[in-house]
């Protein structure tokens, strides 16, 4: 598995970036956008991997999203994200629980996790094909975690692997674990700002990500990388 070489490690406030929520000041439209910083609520750090790939951590916990697919699934029910958590050095082993994970949608709602019985009576075998082709890897995990273990709360269709749903995953410092959410999204999947939410034992991480309009994937995809070194100085310690 490949891991990251460099893994910031001081933490500081409050704020999340949230991407792509900008404003391009008039007069201005030849220069990068400007990231605007709304409020998680809670302590911790988020960065930015690719341009469908969001992270989020604190001194407990660490997590990580894909959502390529999802991008590309407007109005449809259900929701698949490519997954990542893994605990942060020194902290004690931890089972996270499927009740665990909950979706924050646009308009204010929060969603739990797809059941087992529902992803099972669903069709979603076109879903899954189409992550074959539409997903970028997730394996930006700290140092430390050099162990690979599954998230497994769905059935693995793959007639190759079969592998049955559980409603935990034990995790480690060491483990890197990853796998699939699977969310069914009341009137289907819309633009605008999402929130996965991950509660450790201690302490909630928020990772952040936006369904883009045709005209934000552009100013992204033109901008990334402008874009991605705002997030990284936003959270980076100040000096004093």
């Amino acid at each position: 598995m490949k891991m990251r070489t460099t893994f910031l490690m001081s933490l500081v406030l409050v704020g999340l970036v949230t991407l792509p929520l900008w404003e391009v000041p008039t007069g201005a439209q030849n220069k990068p956008p400007t990231v605007q910083i709304p409020k998680a609520g809670v302590p911790q750090i988020m960065t930015m991997e690719g341009q469908y790939i969001r992270a989020a951590y604190n001194n407990e916990g660490y997590a990580i999203l894909g959502y390529r697919l999802a991008n590309n699934s407007i109005g449809e029910e259900w929701m698949l994200l490519e997954f990542g958590v893994t605990l942060r050095d020194g902290v004690p082993e931890y089972s996270l629980q499927r009740n665990a994970l909950t979706l924050d949608l646009p308009d204010g709602k929060t969603i739990p996790l797809a059941s087992i019985e529902a992803h099972r009576s669903a069709n979603l075998q076109s879903l899954r094909n189409r992550e074959r082709v539409i997903r970028d890897s997730i394996n930006y995990f700290p140092p430390s975690a050099t162990r690979p273990c599954r998230v497994g709360y769905f059935a693995d269709l793959d007639p190759q692997v079969r592998a049955a749903p559980f409603d935990e995953v034990n995790l480690s410092y060491n483990r890197a674990c990853v796998g699939r959410l699977f969310f069914q999204v009341p009137g289907g999947i819309k633009y605008g700002q999402h929130w996965l939410n991950v509660k450790f034992a201690k302490s909630v991480i928020r990772v952040p990500f936006r369904i883009l309009t045709k005209e934000e994937e552009e100013t992204l995809r033109e901008n990334y990388k402008d874009i991605r070194k705002q997030v990284q100085d936003a959270f980076r310690p100040a000096k004093g």
